[in-house]
């Protein structure tokens, strides 16, 4: 198996970050095999997703109204209503697993890979890459 960490800046407010094309960048020319993306923190995810059309703002959007940042939460540190970040990756996993096709990820027309980061109170996430050959 193949791995590597990058560190992707996401700055201080919720965003839908593609990373299509570093996960492109490690897999060149591996041949086929599976893409695994992982990100190792309690408040972000992956989402398999179109982005550049609105999709993106929709997804946080989303987010916002299915897990409000209000007080209603339990867990509490952090800025106001962080608990709901602590809730986000049951609904989007902080992992997604792709097929690999001679070197290249095999997505769909439209989807990109996206780092997802509802929390402002980290600017920097790792996310790690592995490839398992075929």
């Amino acid at each position: 198996m193949r791995t590597e960490v990058i560190t992707v800046r996401t700055g201080s407010r919720p965003v839908v970050r593609d990373i299509t094309e570093e996960a492109g960048r490690f897999v060149d020319g591996l041949g086929d095999g599976l893409l695994h993306v992982f990100v190792p923190h309690a408040t972000a995810g992956v989402a398999i997703i179109e982005t550049g059309a609105g999709s993106d703002d929709d997804l946080l959007t989303a987010l916002d109204e299915l897990l409000p940042t209000d007080d209603r939460w339990v867990h509490r540190h952090g800025s106001p209503g962080h608990g709901r970040d602590h809730v986000m990756p049951a609904f989007v996993a902080p992992y997604a697993t792709l097929p690999v096709v001679g070197g290249r990820v095999a997505l769909g027309t439209w989807q990109s890979i996206c780092l997802v980061d509802p929390n402002g109170d980290n600017a920097t996430r790792q996310v790690r890459f592995s490839f398992l050959p075929g």
